[in-house]
């Protein structure tokens, strides 16, 4: 698919994206940590004719880079919000569909603002994890997303260095197609001393340290959502092994204690391969636009 460019105005400036498809029924979809917009085509593909998906490049990644900070989970919702105000029309809201670090920031935006959103869709990620108690975020947070955050601090010599890296990675690797590696060229920047990553790390370490204390508010919000939401859980984690990203026992948890809440694994996917492999991306699609 070929998407085209699509700009909102967001606190500080302008909030860039792609809109793929030209449907009248919207998806408002939101990338992870150090993702992009470009992390939805399979899914986009995977639409009905008349669905189209909007996806944004959160502040401080792909065309976003250069908005302003300040970051955080709060900062991204309001965002998305201003997005879904400018997409609702004649009483419809779009479906909020979240991966990841979007799916926390998707928790928090339905929960500020239910009246702009249809349902919900989070993709691996809108259940809180758990921080130890005493434990710095910061090492938390290293010891987590270490070598992203290696990633964002390296420069690479040809945008074909940074794209063969992608290609050993254990979660991607085996997986390689072109919509993977249109997504890696969509994010290679460069520079006059070599390609580096839109993702700023700035905005990565600001948004991760959030995401470990938000515990509260993210939990307030899922149990408290009245929006229908769908929860869909990869088995595999982010180096494309088991266990998944989140803790089953707290997914669980949250299956038996909120009632608009409903839960489904998808099979044989890891954090990644949930939007990247065909047959996952169409079930994303199917629950993304099933009638609530």
């Amino acid at each position: 698919m070929n998407p085209t460019s699509v700009s909102f105005g967001v606190s500080g400036g302008t909030l860039h994206g792609l809109r793929f498809g030209t449907g009248p029924r919207t998806v408002l979809a939101v990338h992870g940590i150090t993702a992009s917009a470009m992390a939805w085509p399979a899914v986009a593909a995977a639409l009905a004719e008349d669905w189209s998906l909007v996806a944004v490049d959160l502040r401080g990644r792909g065309a976003s880079r250069d908005l302003p900070g300040p970051y955080g989970l709060g900062v991204h919702a309001g965002d998305v919000a201003e997005v879904a105000s400018v997409l609702r029309t004649d009483g419809d809201g779009p479906v909020l569909l979240g991966h990841s670090m979007g799916a926390y920031v998707s928790v928090l935006a339905a929960a500020e603002r239910p009246d702009l959103f249809d349902r919900v869709v989070l993709v691996d990620g809108g259940v809180p994890l758990p921080l130890p108690e005493g434990a710095d975020p910061d090492e938390v947070l290293a010891a987590t997303l270490g070598p992203a955050l290696e990633r964002l601090r390296t420069t690479y010599p040809s945008v074909e260095a940074y794209v063969e890296f992608f290609r050993a990675h254990p979660a991607l690797g085996p997986s390689w197609d072109d919509t993977i590696e249109a997504y890696v060229r969509y994010d290679a920047l460069e520079t006059t001393s070599g390609v580096r990553s839109r993702a700023l790390d700035e905005a990565v370490r600001a948004d991760g340290r959030d995401l470990l204390l938000a515990g509260p508010a993210l939990d307030e919000g899922l149990r408290g959502t009245r929006l229908p939401t769908t929860l869909l859980v990869a088995p595999a984690g982010m180096f494309g092994r088991p266990p998944g990203l989140l803790p089953a026992d707290a997914v669980a948890a949250y299956d038996a204690a909120v009632p608009a809440l409903t839960v489904e694994t998808v099979a044989d996917t890891n954090h990644y391969t949930i939007l990247f492999r065909a047959e996952a991306a169409r079930r994303v699609a199917e629950i993304v636009t099933a009638e609530a």
